[in-house]
C-alpha cells in the first residue's frame, strides 16, 4: 500500500553553484528561468536516475533544491562529495510540502494534503524517485525530456554519454503510463511481470492508480486498464524521426 512522501528542502549558494548543477543535473541549468521550479535528476554512470529532484533558480548563486526525505541524506553526500571543491555551500532547511501547479510542483512550509498531491502527480504523469526506485530508470522512460527535465545540446554531465545515445541512435523498450488496476496498491520498484515496474501508485476507490514502466504489449496481456496521460506526455518517447 502507497504511503505518504515526505519532501526536505536545500539551499545551494556561492558563485559556483550553477555551473556545479550544470555538470550534475540532467536539464540545463543555465537556461533555467529564475523562480520556476523544474523536476529533474542526477543519474549515475549508466545514464539510471540516482537522485530526483525539484530544482528552482533564484538565481545563478543560489537555488532551492527539494527531494524525498528517504534521498535527503545521500544526497547530501553526493554534493557535498562532488562539490568538495567549488565554491558553494548546501545547506538543509527542513520539511516542505508540495502543491501541483500546472505541469511542475511548488514546495513551501505550509502544511498541505501530501496524499492528495501524490494522486493529483499520478494523473498527471509527475513521477518522482525515492530510494526504492533510484538507479531503476533512466530518464528518458519517465518521460523528463517531455516534462523540460531533460536536455540534450547542455555539454557533459553525469551520465550524459549513455543517456544522449539513447536519445540519438536508439530508442528504449518501456516507457511510462498512468494505469488503474483493482486490489492493494503495488509498492513503487515492484514487477507487476517481467515487462512492468511500478514507479509511483497510490490507492483509490474500488483499487489504484499508478504509474508504471512499461512495454504496451504487457499492459494488455495483464488487463491493467490504461488512462491518458495529459497531452505533452501522450504517445512514445522516441525522438521524432
Amino acid at each position: 500500500m502507497s504511503t505518504s512522501t515526505a519532501f526536505t528542502l536545500f539551499t545551494l549558494n556561492g558563485v559556483d553553484a550553477q555551473k556545479f548543477l550544470q555538470g550534475q543535473v540532467t536539464l540545463n541549468a543555465e537556461a533555467l528561468a529564475e523562480n520556476l521550479t523544474r523536476y529533474t535528476a542526477i543519474c549515475n554512470l549508466k545514464g539510471r536516475i540516482l537522485f530526483g529532484l525539484w530544482l528552482k533558480k533564484i538565481n545563478p548563486e543560489s537555488f532551492e533544491i527539494v527531494v524525498t526525505n528517504d534521498q535527503a541524506e545521500e544526497f547530501a553526500k553526493h554534493i557535498k562529495k562532488f562539490g568538495a571543491f567549488s565554491k558553494m555551500k548546501l545547506e538543509q532547511v527542513g520539511p516542505v510540502f508540495p502543491t501541483l501547479n500546472g505541469d511542475s510542483t511548488d514546495f513551501a512550509a505550509t502544511e498541505t494534503d501530501i496524499a492528495a498531491w501524490q494522486l493529483q502527480a499520478i494523473e498527471a504523469g509527475q513521477a518522482w524517485i525515492e530510494t526504492t526506485t533510484s538507479q531503476e530508470f533512466q530518464p528518458q522512460e519517465l518521460r523528463l525530456h517531455q516534462r523540460e527535465s531533460v536536455h540534450y545540446d547542455k555539454g557533459c554531465y553525469l551520465g550524459q554519454e549513455i543517456i544522449a545515445r539513447l536519445w540519438f541512435k536508439a530508442k528504449p523498450k518501456h516507457w511510462l503510463h498512468l494505469v488503474q488496476g483493482t486490489g492493494d496498491a503495488p509498492a513503487a520498484a515492484s514487477k507487476l511481470n517481467n515487462d512492468v515496474e511500478v514507479v509511483n501508485s497510490i490507492a483509490v476507490d474500488g483499487g489504484y492508480k499508478a504509474l508504471v514502466v512499461a512495454k504496451p504489449v504487457a499492459l494488455e496481456e495483464l488487463g491493467l486498464q490504461v488512462l491518458d496521460l495529459p497531452e505533452a506526455l501522450n504517445g512514445d518517447v522516441a525522438r521524432p524521426q
